[in-house]
């Protein structure tokens, strides 16, 4: 049997100017995690890869894994050191996907200050951690304020 494949379009929001590409261990796996789990929507797809979109303009890629990329064993958990933040416009409607889902979270939602140059920026944020270990931060704005 022939697998096929929506070769869809470019993002409709356009080219992010950054989007990160994950090595994945099983793509249909990642692939769902990541559309159904956490929101994101399907732009295209070829063999062995997807470019995945949310409304919000944030962007990744999954990939198969093959040799050609690795630069060292790769082991699970992928991705140690790295956290893949993502801007949503308010986190409940993820925390609710997560919870019907029984995903579990790897840190709790919390409000947090930060100060930034002359300011303070501040978000409502979880972590939750996709199939292969890859941390993702999921964030919303929750906007700017004179530093304590």
């Amino acid at each position: 049997m022939t697998e096929t494949f929506d070769f869809g379009s470019p993002p409709k929001g356009g080219w992010a100017k950054l989007a990160p590409e994950l090595l994945v261990s099983d793509l249909a796996v990642s692939r769902a995690f990541w559309i159904d789990v956490l929101g994101f929507g399907q732009a295209y797809q070829r063999p062995g890869f997807v470019y995945l979109e949310r409304p919000e303009g944030g962007q990744i890629m999954l990939c198969d894994r093959s040799a050609k990329w690795e630069t060292a064993e790769l082991v699970p958990p992928f991705g140690r050191g790295v956290i893949i933040q993502v801007f949503v416009g308010d986190i409940e409607p993820e925390l609710q996907r997560l919870s019907a889902r029984a995903h579990p979270l790897y840190a709790q939602p919390r409000e947090v200050w930060r100060r930034t140059g002359d300011r303070e920026s501040g978000k409502r944020e979880f972590v939750v951690q996709d199939p292969d270990g890859y941390l993702v931060l999921m964030a919303a704005d929750l906007g700017e304020r004179s530093p304590s």
